[in-house]
């Protein structure tokens, strides 16, 4: 399976006003025989990934003409890749809104650049299982699909061939990140899971210290399934250790 989802060569979007980073971060790019494009600012950003419609990209938030938190939002309005944002150090609402605007991952500047090649791989390695998941299905026919795999916990229910949630019912748009998050937790109702496994198991590698992004993706999450936000029912949060899927009404 492994080797089958590396024979197509990946597209990397590099958007960074700095040019000696974009030159790092394209040589080690290539080296992991990734196909890199680049842009120095927001519009020639948005412009490159419409038309080249990139497997991921990596987007500096401090960026000329356009800002990065901008194009974040208009290309997540165009194109379902995953965006890693470049931010700087002491920036924490810049990481913030940038997730809240439907980025996938954050990484802080200056970064290690070994750490930022497990992401890249681990965001395109999910994006290129949820794809396959979605073509096993148009390979189906209806029948099987509607007896496809769900799971089902009181008002919850996540279909994991069409990458559906339905709460009471209704769908839900959920990002595929959301969906994995939520996915993971109601396979185990009743039991807590911490940020730090959460982050391990859905995001795809080890983190080093900051679980906000685990806090920021439940908090949409619970935007979108929950009637009150300030007193949730189906996504629990158990302080100061992690979060679960209620198991009984």
């Amino acid at each position: 399976m492994e080797e089958n989802l590396d024979k197509e060569v990946k597209k990397v979007l590099v958007v960074d006003d700095e040019q000696a980073i974009i030159d790092v971060l394209v040589y080690n790019l290539k080296k992991e025989g990734y196909e890199t494009l680049e842009a120095n600012d927001g519009i020639t950003a948005v412009n490159m990934a419409m038309k080249e419609k990139p497997d991921l990209m990596l987007l500096d938030i401090m960026l000329p003409k356009l800002d990065g938190l901008s194009v974040c939002k208009r290309v997540k309005n165009q194109l379902n890749i995953p965006i890693l944002m470049l931010t700087a150090k002491d920036a924490e609402i810049d990481k913030i809104v940038g997730l809240e605007l439907g980025a996938d991952d954050y990484i802080t500047k200056p970064f290690s650049v070994r750490e930022l090649m497990a992401r890249v791989k681990a965001n395109l390695r999910k994006m290129e299982m949820a794809n396959i998941s979605k073509e096993n299905i148009a390979n189906n026919d209806m029948q099987e699909v509607q007896n496809g795999n769900t799971i089902t916990v009181n008002e919850l229910e996540l279909d994991l061939d069409r990458f559906e949630v339905k709460v009471r019912g209704e769908v839900m748009d959920l990002t595929l990140r959301e969906f994995e998050v939520l996915k993971f937790l109601a396979t185990q109702p009743g039991q807590v899971i911490t940020r730090e496994t959460l982050l391990e198991k859905v995001w795809g590698y080890e983190y080093y210290g900051d679980i906000r992004t685990v806090d920021v993706t439940v908090r949409r999450i619970r935007e979108k399934i929950e009637k009150d936000t300030s007193n949730p029912k189906i996504l629990i949060t158990k302080r100061g250790v992690g979060y679960y899927i209620a198991n009984k009404r």
